[in-house]
């Protein structure tokens, strides 16, 4: 997959791994990773679908209708080339936390979804529910962020609640946060999340 990676200079910090939403690039939350942590590492990723020209990381039927069968394809793909990355540039496996947003934060919450270790927490900025009528695997220990949009056309507030419901019922530790912007990736939502990752992942340290 088209990626950059950035080594970091705090060995001890999470890996970031930068998700972004359909028509953007693994250049888009660069800026957003290094203020959230500056000596993290970073992962980020390009979407390998096309969707009219835009990259995204699955496809879909419609608007809000995600083709199933393609994101449980482009998920397993994507937990693969962490596996590889993660052999390739020598960082630590069970430290990648997700930076993802709309389509992005989709992926992110999917690979949550299907793959126990995939991820050790996530900052999902306006996701949905990948899909539903699956099993979750045991997420106790995980930390997810969620910032989402009372007013989000895109992504209902229905479809956050089903999502913080369903990761908090599978164990995860889950933080909401609500604003007024619609869909937009906000520069107050970006101040919280990082605000969580603080606490979450710096206080210790």
């Amino acid at each position: 997959m088209k990626h950059i990676y950035e080594q970091g200079t705090d060995k001890t910090a999470p890996v970031l791994l930068l998700l972004h939403g359909t028509g953007g690039t693994e250049q888009d939350l660069l800026g957003i990773a290094k203020h959230i942590d500056a000596e993290a590492s970073i992962l980020s990723v390009r979407g390998n679908v096309l969707e009219n020209g835009m990259p995204r990381f699955f496809r879909r039927l419609a608007e809000g209708v995600f083709d199933i069968e393609d994101l449980k394809l482009r998920t397993e793909e994507l937990n693969e080339f962490i596996d590889q990355a993660a052999q390739q540039y020598g960082f630590d496996r069970s430290k990648v936390v997700a930076i993802g947003y709309s389509n992005g934060a989709n992926i992110a919450a999917s690979l949550m979804f299907h793959y126990q270790d995939a991820l050790m927490g996530a900052i999902l900025h306006h996701p949905m529910v990948p899909l539903r009528g699956l099993q979750l695997p045991d997420l106790s220990g995980k930390e997810v962020f969620i910032a989402a949009g009372e007013n989000d056309p895109i992504c209902p507030p229905q479809e956050t609640k089903e999502l913080a419901e369903l990761l908090e019922g599978a164990g995860a530790s889950l933080e909401l946060l609500w604003e007024r912007y619609g869909h937009q990736l906000s520069r107050s939502e970006i101040e919280a999340a990082k605000g969580w990752y603080n606490k979450t992942y710096k206080s210790n340290s």
